[in-house]
């Protein structure tokens, strides 16, 4: 069962989806958010075969808007996804569930990123019971975000005044078809930082990554591709050897959201890997 929530947030169309398991009381709350190099992107990417996964185990799912650089930049990014979090742990009754239920952050790519970010905080009202990062990143490593990328260097090139067909004001809503090109620009011409952050190198890397963060507030399940193409593994790797997941995923492959083909077994494995996460948090 799917409903939509209107945030109200004063600054721009805020919403969530949420995603409620079918004839019984959801036994925890995934918090999730989509990724799109915070450049595009929308709150109901999932795919069926994910929201499917986790209603049928009892969980439910709120996938939740954001507003998308440059027009917002990336501390306005993390103090409005703190802010959702936030509004989740103090009125989960908005989205039509219990208190005090067991809740976890779920991201992927950008997403986990902020999900990380988030679950790196020492003063939320409650912490969550895990983290799920799918091919996330804390920019632990060095040159990939803000040199241009081979990858993407590939593609047909993009002008700069692509940015002009889209809105300028805050927006949450980054559809494929008119911001993904956005993302391809930032890529190319490594100016993807300088996109979404506007201070300087030192606050970015003191405030607005893991560097400093020395241990998250929940256990962390993390997966990512040996050869992602977008988001280099060495960031998986510094992510493990610094925060040793409980759980985690390697594929084998070479794309970027290797999940998106939901019949791969390495999206079904691990859909169930995650899934054997939560329930080995739920049960401490």
């Amino acid at each position: 069962m799917k409903r939509t929530i209107d945030l109200k947030n004063p600054s721009y169309e805020k919403q969530a989806a949420v995603y409620a398991p079918d004839g019984a009381a959801p036994r925890a709350a995934v918090l999730y958010f989509h990724g799109g190099g915070l450049l595009y992107g929308q709150r109901e990417d999932l795919p069926d075969a994910h929201i499917d996964a986790f209603t049928g185990a009892g969980f439910a799912v709120i996938a939740f808007d954001y507003p998308l650089a440059p027009a917002a930049d990336l501390d306005l990014i993390l103090k409005d996804v703190r802010e959702s979090v936030d509004t989740f742990i103090e009125k989960p009754e908005a989205f039509g569930l219990p208190k005090d239920l067991p809740y976890f952050l779920w991201g992927r790519s950008a997403g986990a990123y902020l999900a990380l970010m988030t679950g790196a905080a020492k003063d939320l009202g409650r912490n969550p019971a895990g983290i799920l990062s799918y091919y996330g990143y804390g920019f632990l490593t060095d040159r990939w975000d803000d040199v241009p990328s081979p990858y993407y260097s590939t593609l047909p090139a993009v002008n700069k005044n692509a940015f002009d067909a889209v809105p300028q004001h805050l927006h949450a809503d980054g559809p494929m078809a008119t911001h993904f090109c956005l993302y391809v620009y930032a890529r190319q011409t490594g100016s993807w930082r300088k996109l979404i952050y506007k201070g300087r190198d030192k606050f970015f890397y003191l405030n607005d990554t893991l560097r400093t963060v020395d241990q998250l507030s929940a256990p962390l399940f993390a997966a990512h591709a040996i050869a992602d193409p977008d988001v280099p593994f060495a960031e998986f790797t510094a992510l493990c050897n610094k925060f040793h997941p409980k759980q985690r995923y390697v594929d084998a492959g070479d794309v970027h959201d290797f999940d998106r083909e939901t019949s791969t077994p390495a999206a079904k494995n691990v859909l169930k890997k995650s899934l054997a996460f939560i329930e080995s948090c739920l049960s401490v």
